[in-house]
């Protein structure tokens, strides 16, 4: 519930051009530009931005999905991280259509394709986080559960400072596709145990 109450009220800001959609406007006029400029760093930003690319996260929790089926027999807790991946691009389609934010840089607001929230760090964010979700049980020890959530966490945040340092999204953009995707990931992780339950109960 934190994560929806944090999008809307992200998406709010960015709708009624409030004072967080005024900073995040001054953080791409000011500092991202000049970021943007520096040509040492672009390849690594460009890099950690590919990271939220379909091509490249998809095949990360296939794998993922693919161990747990395989190796610890999950395979219906596999069929639902599946559909929850596949809810994201939807949600993601649909709240672009109606917000039609411009991109970064651009000098009057028109409506077109949509830039918020961020595709790729809904992207990165879904599919990185559900497979530390799924291969969660395989990681016996708590110390290794943790090294797996605490793996995905700065990944998704490299990822998201990647998409802003090369001007493909503003800030918020990738700060709502986090939200989104927390709750979504949130969302599978009570259906899995409620799953999980009911497999015991039997």
């Amino acid at each position: 519930m934190l994560c929806l109450a944090l999008f809307a009220l992200i998406a709010w800001q960015v709708a009624a051009h409030g004072p967080l959609y005024g900073w995040d406007r001054a953080v791409d006029a000011s500092v991202l530009r000049e970021a943007a400029a520096e040509r040492s760093v672009r390849p690594v930003a460009q890099l950690l931005a590919d990271l939220g690319d379909l091509p490249v996260a998809l095949p990360v929790l296939a794998s993922a999905l693919g161990w747990a089926a395989w190796r610890l027999g999950r395979w219906r807790e596999a069929v639902v991280y599946a559909v929850a991946m596949a809810c994201a691009a939807p949600i993601v389609v649909l709240l672009k259509a109606l917000v039609a934010r411009p991109a970064p840089g651009t000098a009057r607001l028109v409506a077109h394709s949509g830039y918020f929230p961020s595709g790729h760090a809904m992207t990165a964010a879904a599919a990185y986080g559900l497979a530390a979700l799924a291969l969660a049980p395989a990681a016996e020890r708590v110390t290794a559960r943790r090294a797996l959530w605490a793996s995905a966490v700065p990944l998704n945040v490299a990822v998201g400072a990647g998409l802003v340092w090369r001007g493909y999204h503003w800030p918020l953009d990738v700060t709502a596709s986090w939200c989104l995707a927390g709750a979504l990931v949130s969302t599978t992780a009570v259906v899995i145990s409620a799953l999980r339950h009911r497999c015991a109960r039997r």
